[in-house]
């Protein structure tokens, strides 16, 4: 996992890249089966509404300076809202689009992570496919999709 930037605490991202010409939506997986940033959610997390604020700018410029990306190529999604509940408390889940033509495969790889189709997600956290499920009907359509 990253370490040299760390999104404010007690928040997580989610960070995919989503070619519109060819429908090919990837989700950035880091090491030890995690597809959240900058940690795995802790044992036990559950799907819930949180109090806490909305604060995905804070988390996309820690993300940015991680990876280095310039600002314009990675933007906030807000109409992405998730939440956890947790033993120690709540954990809100930012959606994090990288905007350039191609994926940042290689700054991605540098900070120890690589870019997946949802198709390639088997076997990853329940929680943490629930989450980049939802990603995938906010931003590809599909049953489940929020207006």
């Amino acid at each position: 996992m990253p370490t040299d930037a760390t999104a404010p605490a007690p928040f997580r991202a989610i960070l995919c890249h989503f070619d519109s010409y060819s429908a090919a939506l990837n989700f950035a997986c880091w090491p030890e089966r995690c597809l959240l940033w900058p940690s795995a959610l802790p044992e036990g997390a559950a799907l819930g509404p949180v109090s806490l604020p909305r604060n995905g700018e804070a988390v996309r410029q820690a993300m940015a300076q991680t990876l280095a990306l310039p600002d314009s190529e990675l933007v906030w999604a807000p109409d992405y809202d998730q939440g956890l509940q947790t033993a120690d408390g709540e954990i809100r889940v930012h959606l994090l689009r990288c905007t350039a033509f191609e994926p940042p495969a290689a700054a991605l790889e540098a900070a120890g992570g690589v870019f997946k189709p949802i198709s390639a997600l088997r076997g990853y956290p329940p929680v943490e496919l629930a989450l980049v499920r939802e990603v995938f009907n906010l931003i590809v359509g599909g049953a489940g999709h929020r207006a």
